[in-house]
């Protein structure tokens, strides 16, 4: 039940985000410069909310328009209704819908689904990570050098040392191809199906991760903090790689290369 309706609820999202693609809607603006948050959120957010509640309506829902909503319970859904929503506003097709479950503080389940490109992935713990129901892996390079990596950057750039602007010039000043798509959900997701070899972002909140580092773990990736520890998704640095550059990679992002 919890994965059919985690399903449906993306479904639901996605149907929404569809609906207004490309068409007319409001746009407003939250906390910081290009923070926007569109018509189509809150849509998509009603309609995954209302599939969730029918469910289950005793599970907390922390959802990034809405916030924490529901009584204390063992299950938590987290929820981004659109993910890359600059992308979205500018009908550029890479934005997503992000939903993923936890249970006493694990997550369990997630799903992220961009209609645009007809890519639905979902990760069950310890049980693999697929796309459009085949199973994916993560890549095979043992370099950084010769990798493809892919980062974002915060909207409100935080004058930190060695932040996402230093480490993105050393990177590439060595050659290294970095991208920057503007959906953290879609990067974590390349990176589980091998398109990309490595993940980082100096700030991210957990309804932009949740789902996508329980992709890239059941796809054979690994993903920890800044520190090389263990990830979570309520702290805000990420590193998720296929595993074989992730120690090296991680000396770029903690200044030690």
């Amino acid at each position: 039940m919890l994965k059919s309706t985690l399903i449906n609820a993306v479904e639901a999202g996605a149907a929404e985000l569809t609906r207004f693609f490309n068409g007319s809607f409001t746009i407003s603006n939250k906390e910081g410069i290009n923070n926007l948050v569109t018509e189509a959120d809150h849509a998509a957010e009603k309609a995954i909310m209302d599939v969730i509640k029918k469910q289950f309506p005793e599970h907390l829902i922390l959802s990034e328009e809405s916030g924490s909503s529901g009584i204390a319970s063992e299950y938590k859904w987290i929820i981004d209704p659109i993910d890359g929503t600059v992308n979205f506003a500018n009908g550029i097709p890479l934005c997503c819908v992000s939903i993923a479950v936890e249970h006493h503080g694990i997550m369990i389940l997630g799903t992220v689904y961009n209609p645009n490109m007809n890519e639905l992935y979902f990760a069950e713990k310890n049980n693999g990570a697929t796309l459009n129901g085949k199973a994916i892996h993560v890549s095979d390079k043992t370099e950084v050098i010769r990798s493809c990596l892919v980062t974002g950057f915060p909207y409100t750039y935080l004058d930190e040392p060695n932040g996402p602007l230093q480490v993105f010039e050393k990177l590439i000043r060595q050659g290294i191809p970095v991208r920057r798509l503007g959906s953290a959900a879609i990067d974590l997701c390349w990176v589980a199906a091998g398109r990309f070899d490595g993940f980082y972002e100096h700030r991210l909140s957990a309804w932009d991760s949740a789902a996508g580092f329980l992709l890239v773990e059941e796809a054979g990736g690994k993903v920890t903090d800044f520190n090389g520890d263990y990830y979570s998704p309520y702290q805000p640095h990420i590193l998720a790689t296929n595993g074989k550059i992730h120690d090296e990679l991680l000396k770029y992002v903690k200044g030690e290369i």
